[in-house]
């Protein structure tokens, strides 16, 4: 039963892609669309819009790496730390807590050196992959969607991204304790 479950997952998988192309090709054949032209249009404003966003992506990288060369993550979770076991959140996780509206790359960083010290099953590093989970990148959105459009003033965008990365982070530390530990 289990491998017969197994081998029709691995069809459905290795063929929704081919599928869904056939598909769009068909409906665009049959409405008359030049597909290929279409396609070939696609990938030039694809590629304009990479160029428009590289300086933002390069802005949001550079910023990611002087907090992190600096060593102002350690600073920040050590004075931090006291509080965060307080209302709930394991210390360990702050530069987690820190980086990840920023790159999340930089995020799956620190969560993998969470993941070597204190082992992949601990409270630090199962928070930090929940969290992963529950949160943004908000200044990379905000870069990338924002910049790609053309809009300079992202008002109250920034905010209720950060909120909300918040509230997704301790709520993912709340719920992995309260479930797993």
């Amino acid at each position: 039963m289990m491998e017969t479950f197994r081998a029709a997952t691995s069809l459905v998988a290795d063929s929704a892609i081919p599928v869904v192309l056939a598909i769009v090709f068909a409906v665009g054949a049959w409405r008359g669309v030049k597909v290929y032209d279409t396609f070939v249009e696609g990938a030039k404003e694809g590629f304009d819009t990479a160029v428009r966003i590289i300086p933002y992506l390069v802005a949001v990288l550079v910023a990611v790496g002087m907090v992190r060369s600096a060593g102002l993550l350690d600073r920040v979770s050590q004075a931090l730390g006291p509080l965060l076991s307080w209302i709930g959140v394991p210390p360990e996780t702050l530069p987690m807590v820190l980086v990840r509206p920023m790159s999340g790359s930089g995020a799956d960083g620190v969560m993998v050196e969470l993941m070597k010290v204190h082992g992949p099953d601990s409270l630090p590093a199962t928070t930090a992959a929940v969290m992963s989970g529950a949160s943004d990148t908000t200044f990379y959105v905000l870069a990338v969607y924002f910049g790609s459009i053309g809009i300079e003033r992202i008002r109250h965008a920034l905010w209720a991204g950060l909120l909300g990365d918040l509230v997704g982070m301790l709520a993912a530390a709340w719920m992995t304790h309260a479930l797993l530990f």
